[in-house]
Order: structure tokens, then sequence, then C-alpha cells
């Protein structure tokens, strides 16, 4: 008897292994898919794309500025980078994704910016945590920083 409740118990915990790995395996896809289509808004000059990447209570953590929250907050974010910095294209690399897949999973990984003439012009480093939504994953607090230094402001 007890080697049978052994058994069982162990059957048990692979079982709920394997349902995490699908989880997490889940979310991988998704954010691979999320970030394909991430920097095509830009390159179509197209918010709605960008915006749709967000979940609606999402913060973006842009370095040297304050957090901003929502999706209307995400569009100022959008045209600020396309119409100031002239972000036209991009890249990210996924280095890691942790997490078990229920609610929440976080990516870390690099991103490239490209500008209008296809030049590199920026890169860095980003942490993301995704939330699973009625919507599918969706980035709900996006932190990244540049590997470069900010220039000193004109005195």
């Amino acid at each position: 008897m007890i080697n049978s409740k052994k058994l069982l118990l162990t059957l048990l915990i692979i079982g709920a292994g394997l349902a995490a790995s699908a989880q997490l395996d889940e979310a991988k896809k998704a954010i691979a898919e999320s970030n394909a289509h991430y920097f095509q808004a830009f390159a179509k000059n197209d918010s709605a794309i960008f915006i749709n990447s967000y979940a609606k209570d999402a913060c973006i953590l842009a370095p040297n500025a304050p957090a901003v929250c929502g999706h209307a907050a995400a569009a100022q974010f959008f045209r600020a980078a396309y119409r100031d910095y002239g972000l036209r294209n991009g890249k990210f690399i996924t280095t890691n994704v942790y997490g078990d897949g229920k609610e929440y999973v976080t990516e870390e990984g690099l991103w490239q910016s490209v500008n209008a003439n296809g030049e590199l012009f920026d890169d860095g480093k980003f942490l993301v945590l995704w939330k699973k939504t009625p919507g599918g994953w969706k980035m709900f607090r996006d932190s990244f920083s540049s590997n470069h230094a900010t220039p000193a402001p004109a005195r």
C-alpha cells in the first residue's frame, strides 16, 4: 500500500511539473509572437500595434523618466519614440523567461533600436513582467535601459 501511495504522489508531482512547463511554453510562444510584431508598429507608424502589446493597466518604466501607465500613456510614449527619437524598427533578443506561466512571467533580454536610415542608434537591456489577460499575454511592466551613457544637458 505504501508503494502505491508513493507512486501516486510521484505521478502527481510529475504531472504538475509537466502542466507548469506547458504553461510556460505557451507564455514563451506568445511573447515571441508579440515581440515579432512590436517594432512593426514603428515601421508602419501604427500605434495600435504598439498599444496592443500592453495590458490595459500596464506601465512603461523608461530610464530617466517617471513611469507612464495605461493605453493613453502608451500611445503618447509611442508618438514620442517615433517623432522625437526617430525609432522606425528594432529587435528584441530574449535571453530568459522566468515563472510558471500561470498569471505572470518575467522576460529578460536585449533590445536594439533602428532609425529611418536602417542604422542602429541605441541598444540596451530589458526586463518585462508579462500578465496573462483575457486578450492573451500582454506586457504589464516594461522596464529598459540603454547600454550607453545619457548625454549631459547643454548649458
